[in-house]
């Protein structure tokens, strides 16, 4: 087959589907993507944090390299996409800072801190006292703090429109239509992006479907900083409150969102108990929050593996799965446009997607 110039269509309109898509594009080929509602799946109720370092959890080192990756070619998509868009990304680069709110949270802290330097991660030991001067809306009692440069963020709202915008002014097509069987599709490629909905997308695969996806349900908020107090933050910070997970997000909209639970409850709305969490715990880390502007509560499932690794590969001469995300679907939509690009291409990929094999969880019975 000619891949100099191919018919490429993309089943799934979130970030990941939309990033690939106008990366398909850009590299000349002839894309359309397919989803009744672009960018209102597991994307538009995510943080969009792009961290790297942050966002280590313990045991799950395959995937570090593909968050190092990701976040490393991160600029490049998102120049792709403000070469065709002039619509804001909300893209930071201001750096992130981890703090912990009591003794028994610095514990944590530190050994965190110490599991990222021994995997290569760049994590700044700081004073409370220095947290404060950058950040002086900090609670003055917090027992400790690191800084990380290399993590950013971006406003995942803003920024799944600046990539339907830019695909469209690059000549994708975007048809509002549910696809269930890869048959149904005139193409000569076909890339599987729909989040949860691609465990119900039929036609590669004989026996039962070898994604095992799961939804995992988070709540978030949404706060506006009144103009006397603007900004609030000007960065990402992440922290521990009795060693319950808790981040706050600025906005240049002068919005600030906190979240997220984790659940897999199957409840589909938020959840009065996790909004009340979010809020105790983000006042405990910046107290000023109890004068914001109550927006939005939210509440969205983003698709999970069993081993909370994405799938990533090609399947048939004609079909690629780009699926499983899980809670980095943001940050890895840096890798995953590039790598899902390749492997439409039918090249080798830029990192190795070993870890990612779609087939890994296949049972046939």
């Amino acid at each position: 087959m000619d891949v100099s110039k191919l018919s490429v269509a993309v089943i799934g309109g979130g970030i990941i589907g939309l990033a690939t898509a106008l990366t398909l594009a850009d590299r000349g080929h002839a894309v359309t993507v397919y989803d009744p509602d672009p960018a209102s799946g597991a994307t538009r109720h995510a943080g969009g944090m792009l961290a790297p370092t942050a966002e280590v959890v313990y045991k799950q080192e395959p995937l570090f390299p593909l968050m190092q990756a990701a976040a490393q070619w991160y600029p490049e998509l998102v120049a792709l996409t403000e070469k065709s868009s002039t619509k804001p990304t909300g893209y930071r680069t201001d750096g992130t800072l981890v703090v912990a709110r009591d003794r028994a949270d610095n514990t944590h802290l530190e050994e965190l801190r110490e599991y990222q330097s021994l995997h290569g991660m760049e994590v700044e030991r700081l004073t409370t006292r220095q947290a404060r001067s950058l950040e002086p809306a900090l609670a003055p009692s917090l027992a400790g703090a690191v800084g990380i440069d290399g993590d950013h963020q971006l406003q995942p709202r803003l920024f799944t429109q600046s990539l339907i915008d830019a695909c469209a002014n690059a000549s994708v097509e975007f048809r509002a239509a549910e696809i269930t069987d890869v048959s149904e599709v005139d193409a000569d490629q076909v890339l599987i992006s729909a989040g949860l909905g691609a465990a119900d997308i039929t036609g590669w695969y004989e026996g039962k479907n070898p994604l095992d996806l799961r939804p995992v349900y988070g709540d978030i908020i949404h706060v506006s900083v009144p103009e006397h107090q603007y900004p609030l933050l000007t960065r990402v910070v992440r922290g521990f409150v009795e060693d319950r997970p808790i981040y706050l997000i600025p906005r240049e909209d002068r919005t600030l969102t906190i979240g997220a639970t984790t659940r897999e409850d199957g409840r589909e709305n938020p959840q009065v108990q996790g909004i009340y969490q979010l809020l105790r715990d983000a006042i405990e880390i910046c107290p000023a929050i109890e004068e914001c502007d109550f927006l939005e509560a939210d509440a969205g499932a983003r698709p999970g593996s069993p081993d909370d690794l994405p799938y990533l590969g090609r399947v048939s001469d004609r079909v690629t799965v780009s699926t499983g995300y899980f809670r980095h679907g943001i940050l890895l939509a840096g890798m995953a446009a590039r790598c899902g690009a390749e492997l439409v291409e039918q090249i080798a990929p830029s990192i190795s997607l070993e870890a990612c094999d779609p087939w890994r969880h296949r049972r046939d019975s």
